[in-house]
């Protein structure tokens, strides 16, 4: 069985999805009007941007949107998913991809989702912090014992798991796990707590624009980051969407899921490479690739 996956933040570059535009006709209407529902021309800031400009959450979650989705749009007939899932962001381009949403719904939530996080950032000061080397319990227990708002927020491989919260949580629960022996506790140069309660004024803004936005019966499930479960119910979906704000990103339970439900061929659609790594980790024999232009 086919799997398709999608990235999230962090996988952005200066040049993502140029050539798209330039050797694809619907690739450049796509672009157009994603300048058009967005207010500013996105396509100028993916292709020539600066660093610091796509590291904004309200560029960079739109451009990655942009590039997974328009790519998986022109590969046409050779686009044939059994099943699909993308990581935190990477969901939206999911949904595209298996027909549960339309492109210019998704881009309008997608752009709702970047502004409201980021609104959600700079009223509660927060960070998140990769720990390597230590099992996912150890990580739980310690986030547990800490004062103030600390929480695992992405499962991403077998000892990689990203803790996210209120600043000095943050920094105290990396020096808790060092002394349990984590290999590394890193900080991160992100904005906020993704995927932590400190979401949830984001969250409540989403949500009012999902319910409002029409989900379709979708043409192969979607193995989403709050269940890491095939899901196929509309109904269901949009939940699960709402819940992801401020629930973890379960991507290893997720990848080992989809495997277990009979996945056989991985390919990463849209910039970087950061899944086919991450699912290595999972199965080392796992066939997987990437594509990230035409």
């Amino acid at each position: 069985m086919k799997a398709y996956i999608f990235p999230g933040q962090g996988a952005q570059y200066t040049g993502m999805g140029q050539d798209l535009y330039q050797s694809s006709e619907e690739a450049r209407d796509l672009f157009h009007k994603a300048n058009d529902i967005l207010g500013f021309d996105i396509a100028k800031v993916m292709f020539e941007g600066s660093e610091n400009e796509l590291k904004q959450t309200k560029v960079t979650q739109p451009a990655i949107f942009l590039h997974s989705t328009i790519l998986s749009k022109v590969l046409g007939d050779s686009f044939q998913p059994d099943m699909v899932a993308g990581h935190s962001l990477g969901e939206f381009s999911a949904l595209v991809a298996n027909g549960t949403l339309e492109f210019e719904d998704a881009l309008k939530l997608v752009h709702k989702r970047a502004l409201s996080m980021q609104a959600a950032c700079e009223k509660n000061p927060s960070s998140m912090a990769a720990i390597l080397g230590l099992e996912d319990s150890v990580v739980e227990e310690v986030c547990e014992s800490v004062d103030g708002v600390v929480v695992p927020a992405n499962y991403n491989s077998p000892g990689q798991l990203v803790i996210s919260g209120a600043h000095e949580a943050v920094e105290r629960a990396c020096e808790l796990l060092k002394k349990r022996g984590a290999k590394r506790a890193l900080m991160l140069p992100v904005g906020g707590a993704f995927h932590s309660p400190l979401m949830l004024p984001a969250r409540e803004e989403l949500a009012k624009a999902i319910e409002s936005t029409t989900f379709h019966q979708p043409i192969c499930p979607v193995y989403q980051n709050v269940t890491a479960s095939a899901v196929s119910d509309p109904e269901e979906i949009k939940t699960n969407l709402i819940e992801q704000l401020t629930a973890p990103v379960k991507w290893t339970q997720t990848m080992k899921q989809m495997l277990a439900d009979g996945a056989t061929d991985f390919t990463e659609v849209g910039p970087g490479k950061v899944l086919q790594g991450l699912l290595r980790k999972v199965d080392r024999q796992v066939t997987a690739d990437s594509i990230s232009g035409l």
